[in-house]
């Protein structure tokens, strides 16, 4: 078996390192916006653009089988996989770890796509967005609802925003995992009265929920997308790892 793992997770590296001690041949993709993976499989950074597209990568590489373990969030690369592999004829597995549930104490409020949002922020004087990258349309939403107000907000991301900010955002370049102390300080200096981020569940980012209901504060989750059914889907990473070392044997 030659399998195509499409990462960019914590989740998918284990996989990835995993997978190579079962003596599955792998091939670990990465956009590599941020930082590149140490793994001693063959490591792809950068999209399928400049090889073609994943279906010429696929033909190419004589692929036999997919693992989507991108972010819960990458809707388009998943879709994309999906069709790829329907068109080839090969499987499409996928791993997403859990989403996070809410805990007694936590006052939390979904939402399911950004046109939503704004309005509710209107009353919040300086606002946490954590939930990667955000649009200009939304940023001028965001303004026409709540700069009358002199809302501020902190925008913290892994790499450059590309959208042209604000005077009342600031943006903090950082990238998890965050430890509880430093989230306390954070939320300490800037007097946070809203938290927004996508429902990626995992620990390392999970330490600002924990303040934020440690201090009252509500928390805005944007809902993970809904995806196309895939051959298998695994929300354990063992169970994920035992059945693609199954697949592999039965293929040798």
């Amino acid at each position: 078996m030659k399998l195509l793992l499409l990462g960019g997770t914590a989740d998918a590296r284990q996989l990835a390192q995993g997978l190579q001690r079962c003596g599955v041949d792998v091939i670990y993709s990465i956009a590599g916006l941020v930082r590149q993976p140490e793994l001693d499989c063959r490591v792809l950074s950068g999209g399928f653009s400049a090889l073609g597209g994943l279906q010429q990568f696929v033909l190419r590489e004589a692929i036999s089988a997919i693992l989507d373990a991108t972010h819960p969030y990458a809707q388009r690369m998943s879709a994309t996989a999906l069709a790829v592999a329907r068109a080839q004829g090969i499987p499409l597995w996928r791993y997403q770890r859990p989403p996070w549930l809410a805990q007694a104490g936590d006052d939390w409020h979904t939402f399911d796509d950004w046109p939503e949002l704004a309005p509710l922020l209107h009353a919040r004087r300086s606002v946490f967005f954590t939930a990667g990258q955000l649009t200009q349309a939304f940023v001028e939403q965001l303004q026409a609802h709540c700069a009358a107000g002199g809302q501020r907000q902190i925008l913290r991301t892994a790499s450059q925003p590309e959208i042209e900010l604000p005077e009342s955002m600031t943006w903090i370049e950082d990238i998890g995992p965050f430890a509880i102390d430093s989230e306390r300080e954070l939320f300490e200096r800037y007097r946070f009265d809203a938290l927004v981020s996508k429902n990626s569940g995992g620990a390392a980012t999970a330490a600002k929920l924990e303040v934020a209901r440690e201090r009252g504060v509500p928390v805005f989750l944007l809902r993970r997308p809904l995806l196309a059914a895939a051959d298998a889907e695994f929300s354990e990473a063992g169970l994920c790892l035992d059945f693609i070392a199954a697949q592999a044997l039965l293929s040798a």
